[in-house]
């Protein structure tokens, strides 16, 4: 989803334009409205800004000046200026900069829907060209790639140990060409790839290197990277800002960072059809403390909620405690079983444990074998029934850990794959009804605070959410786009009000988030058919 910020003082202005390009395409543009620069840098500061329409001639900083405020936060930001000026100079100096349109304001909606749309396509061709050009360095990135993921994937292991001595470490990172700093603190971003069904290992593989390589042409103007994958099919990158921020330019190098993972999910799903999730550090790390910090990141990832759809998880202020190693597995194979419990994909896990139970069963294994294959499954079960807390709630479950209380090796097997389904009901179960709970959260704030600023980017602020998933999260949810439920409940309450005929129209309209009498009454007709008066009078007439 792309965002489209407009900026002008005059109040009908600003709320017009707001009013036609919200029911442009809802889907694909959040649109945002603020009726001066100060408050536009403050929108800047909170989220990704894809577009900019903004007045030139505005009191304070004009529209010039905040233009170049705006590359600042995001350099790939585009700007229309919209004026009712038609001096030369004005034209002329608009022109000189970098992604700006200028359009007259006497030119009318058509004229600016049009300009919007053109530059939505500017930007996707942009992302297009991007991705092209970057895939003649994925054959050198393999080699290069393969010896420092090696490297990476031993200190994600260990690196209270390997960065102990801070100048060993840099003679490794030297030797290796990787293009982080081991001097300065390091950005963790766990991404887990979620591929269409059928794909081979090596159609996998391409996936995630091209998904790799379109972090880095989002990123390589102002970041060092590196990504690998880890023992689970994950991706983790590693990440640093170009220039070194200070602590208190962290949390504004983090919000630029969470902007452009945006447009690496969309880019990986319009032109991978890959859907991508990434949890994300709250704050940079010491090397020391990698291993911690991953495992924190891949346990808050299992909390999402939502269903087949990319999202942004922050892990934020490190409020939830994870702490916690991997139990030995002594085969591979359990493993990846392992991976795909923690992850949810039943099916996986099923085909898994059905390749390990015929190979066991069917290839004679000694006793010993069997045995030991059978506690490897029934541990990594075990671990995660304790984990989710209903180790009560199954008939019998210490039978799970007691391999004499079945009949057979193969009635134990068998009960394995019980117990496992019976933890993907409830960890699906789960996953519905915090995702219920959620959204009944949301909707109850809406409900509560009509007359406040109800943009997806405050909701998402307030409830902990990136904008863009919030949006998509909804709508799985509820079968209706954000703002569209937040219009029918601002049209419900005003029609409740209306009923009051001692209420004046600029009352009730304050009352559901209308600071304009004119702004609500567009608004009511769009919805109703009717004026806030043309309803009153239906009122009386019954």
């Amino acid at each position: 989803m792309h965002r489209l910020l407009i900026v002008d003082d005059e109040d009908i202005i600003t709320d017009g334009l707001y009013e036609v390009m919200s029911n442009l395409m809802p889907d694909q543009l959040d649109v945002c409205k603020a009726y001066s620069a100060k408050e536009a840098l403050n929108w800047m500061s909170r989220t990704r800004i894809d577009i900019v329409m903004t007045d030139i001639a505005m009191p304070g900083m004009n529209g010039l000046e905040l233009s170049e405020e705006i590359l600042m936060y995001w350099p790939r930001c585009k700007v229309i200026f919209l004026t009712g000026h038609s001096e030369f100079d004005y034209a002329y100096r608009a022109f000189q900069m970098p992604n700006v349109r200028y359009l007259l304001k006497t030119e009318g909606y058509a004229k600016v829907v049009e300009a919007v749309s053109d530059t939505l396509s500017d930007i996707h061709r942009s992302n297009l060209e991007s991705k092209l050009l970057e895939q003649s360095r994925e054959q050198m990135y393999a080699y290069e790639f393969m010896a420092q993921g090696d490297y990476m994937r031993h200190l994600l292991q260990e690196s209270d140990v390997l960065c102990a001595e801070c100048d060993e470490l840099v003679k490794e990172f030297h030797h290796l060409n990787i293009p982080l700093d081991p001097t300065h603190d390091v950005i963790l971003v766990l991404a887990r790839l979620s591929y269409p069904v059928g794909v081979s290992y090596t159609e996998k593989s391409k996936l995630l290197a091209a998904a790799r390589t379109l972090l880095d042409s989002f990123l390589n103007d102002q970041t060092s990277s590196i990504g690998i994958v880890d023992k689970y099919g994950d991706i983790l990158w590693m990440i640093q800002p170009v220039l070194h921020t200070d602590e208190d330019n962290d949390s504004r190098f983090l919000r630029y960072l969470e902007g452009m993972l945006e447009l690496v999910q969309e880019a990986c799903l319009a032109s991978l059809g890959l859907e991508i999730a990434l949890t994300i550090c709250s704050a940079s790390c010491q090397w020391v403390s990698v291993t911690q910090q991953y495992e924190r990141l891949r346990r808050l990832q299992q909390l999402k909620i939502g269903d087949g759809i990319s999202m942004i998880l922050r892990d934020h202020n490190g409020t939830i405690d994870f702490a916690s190693k991997e139990s030995y597995m002594p085969h591979r194979k359990v493993e990846i079983m392992s991976a795909h419990l923690e992850a949810g994909r039943g099916n996986e896990f099923y085909a898994e444990l059905e390749q390990l139970t015929n190979a066991a069963l069917q290839q004679n294994e000694h006793a010993q074998r069997l045995i030991e294959v059978y506690y490897s499954v029934a541990l990594i079960l075990f671990s995660s029934l304790m984990r989710l807390g209903i180790q009560n709630r199954l008939d019998d479950h210490g039978k799970l850990m007691r391999l004499d209380d079945h009949a057979s090796m193969k009635e134990g097997f068998s009960y394995l794959k019980q117990t496992a389904e019976d933890i993907f009901r409830h960890k699906h179960s789960d996953e519905r009804d915090r995702a219920s709970q959620v959204i009944d959260r949301i909707c109850q704030y809406i409900g509560e605070h009509l007359r406040e600023d109800l943009s997806l980017v405050r909701l998402a602020e307030i409830h902990f959410f990136n904008p863009s998933y919030l949006s998509r999260f909804f709508k799985q949810e509820r079968g209706i786009n954000l703002s569209e439920y937040i219009d029918n409940s601002r049209a419900r309450k005003a029609k409740e009000l209306l009923q009051d005929s001692d209420l004046k129209v600029r009352e009730v309209a304050a009352a559901v988030g209308y600071e304009a009498a004119y702004s609500f009454t567009r608004f009511f007709k769009k919805v109703t058919g009717m004026t806030p008066q043309e309803f009153r009078d239906t009122l009386s007439a019954n």
